[in-house]
């Protein structure tokens, strides 16, 4: 007998935007339970040189007032096995933008030695932190 599906959808989530919203809804039809990461400050910068708008602790209680929500955690780091060590999920969810490229073939070769599907959703190409960052750096 097998149980539920937990998903799994790390982000930085900063700066929430309808881009964020898009693949927290569609996650949620593909999982029973949905659990999603929010990314520390700490290891934002380590990947992407450059911390988030707005802090940890703000972006989690955004995260977690969603109803298609059942979890929030903590992720400490771009290896995802670490949070699946806690948290256990069957499936992970990320932007078709990582489809292709060595971070997502990694991750798709970390994922499968514990059995989790990495599962691609379209990026919404036309919101994202990044392009919200460079409008509010332009005012």
């Amino acid at each position: 007998m097998t149980g539920p599906v937990v998903g799994y959808v790390p982000g930085a989530w900063d700066m929430f935007h309808v881009g964020h919203l898009n693949i927290l809804v569609r996650a949620r039809e593909h999982c029973d339970r949905l659990v999603v990461g929010a990314v520390t400050d700490e290891a934002l910068h380590a990947a992407k040189a450059k911390y988030p708008v707005v802090p940890l602790a703000e972006r989690l209680e955004v995260v977690e007032a969603l109803d298609i929500v059942d979890e929030v955690t903590t992720d400490f780091s771009s290896d995802k096995l670490e949070v699946w060590s806690r948290v256990r999920f069957d499936v992970l969810f990320k932007g078709d933008d990582w489809r292709g490229t060595a971070k997502g073939d990694k991750l798709e070769a970390d994922m499968a030695t514990v059995g989790v599907k990495v599962h691609y959703f379209p990026y919404t190409v036309h919101t994202s932190s990044t392009l919200l960052r460079s409008l509010l750096s332009e005012r």
